[in-house]
């Protein structure tokens, strides 16, 4: 917990700003985040924010050498924030609340480098061959994010097993992107990308280019989605070993976020062809109702049982 004094205005409507943008845009990050206490909001929405400057940057329309510049951009600001070089009246916001975070709470901001070496992969068209390679892809653009947010969590003092919380926080991180690649699977290969690996969709006759949006009569898409779908489960019961090592707020943060992504596996499970129907996703009520359950500890008590099952 920071000990730091109050933060000014003008770092108060930073933050703000970075609560609007995860507010506007990131709805399942923002209803777990609704439940931790305002400092460590504040610091979460910075680094959703900044975050998504640099998804954008890469998901934008401008041509790739000129999104590598803008990356560089990006990872010459987080220099500026190490080298405590950004004040308070800068013009940038994110910059500001970014900085103010990073001086209040042990956040390894590395991992925001890692996470632009995951969007240039994006950017120079990578594809994977094996799970291993889409494994490095995953901890940079998501597994980085959620040792980052650990920072900002903290882990209660004599928690057993404390030494491993980065590694299941970054675990945590893994399951939830390969829920998501498989939600847009039809949404990313419209746009020229694909991310299951190479060797699964030939072992499930699926096609290795975009054309795994309309995967044929002679593919087993469904065995493509339920394998890859264990293989979350499996990643979620590892990263689920994190939750008795945070506080009450922390630990229903994180069981809010990972439980909508798991319900969300839970649907994709039921129906995988419905993923190249549309971008599912769970109706507003029913991600309050996990943010409620995770705050009353319903929902961490659930993904416990589902651990203990879903675990190899």
């Amino acid at each position: 917990m920071s000990t730091s004094p109050p933060p000014s205005p003008a770092v108060l409507a930073a933050y703000h700003y970075c609560v609007v943008v995860s507010s506007q845009h990131a709805r399942n990050f923002s209803y777990g985040a609704r439940l931790m206490p305002v400092p460590q909001r504040r610091a979460l929405s910075a680094l959703y924010a900044f975050a998504r400057r640099v998804d954008d940057i890469g998901d934008g329309l401008l041509d790739a050498e000129v999104k590598e510049t803008r990356l560089n951009e990006a990872r010459a600001l987080l220099v500026r924030i190490r080298d405590g070089a950004v004040a308070e009246d800068d013009t940038d916001p994110v910059a500001v609340a970014l900085a103010d975070a990073a001086r209040r709470y042990p956040i390894p901001i590395e991992g925001l480098d890692e996470l632009i070496d995951g969007v240039l992969m994006d950017v120079r068209g990578r594809t994977y061959e094996t799970w291993d390679d889409l494994r490095l892809y995953c901890r940079c653009v998501a597994g980085a994010i959620g040792r980052l947010s650990l920072g900002v969590f903290g882990v209660l003092p004599g928690a057993r097993d404390a030494a491993r919380a980065p590694e299941y926080a970054d675990t945590l991180g893994l399951a939830l992107q390969l829920t998501n690649i498989l939600r847009d699977i039809r949404e990313d290969a419209a746009n020229g990308r694909v991310y299951l690996p190479a060797e699964d969709l030939r072992k499930f006759g699926c096609p290795e280019d975009t054309g795994i949006a309309e995967p044929g009569a002679d593919a087993d898409f469904a065995g493509l989605v339920r394998f890859q779908e264990r293989r979350a489960r499996e990643l979620f019961a590892e990263g689920f070993r994190l939750l008795p090592m945070l506080d009450r707020r922390s630990g229903a943060c994180v069981a809010a976020m990972a439980g909508i992504y798991h319900r969300l596996l839970d649907r994709i499970a039921a129906d995988p062809a419905a993923v190249l129907r549309g971008r599912l996703s769970l109706p507003g009520r029913q991600k309050a109702l996990v943010a409620v359950r995770g705050l009353t500890g319903l929902e961490a008590r659930r993904t416990a049982r589902t651990a203990r099952r879903e675990r190899p």
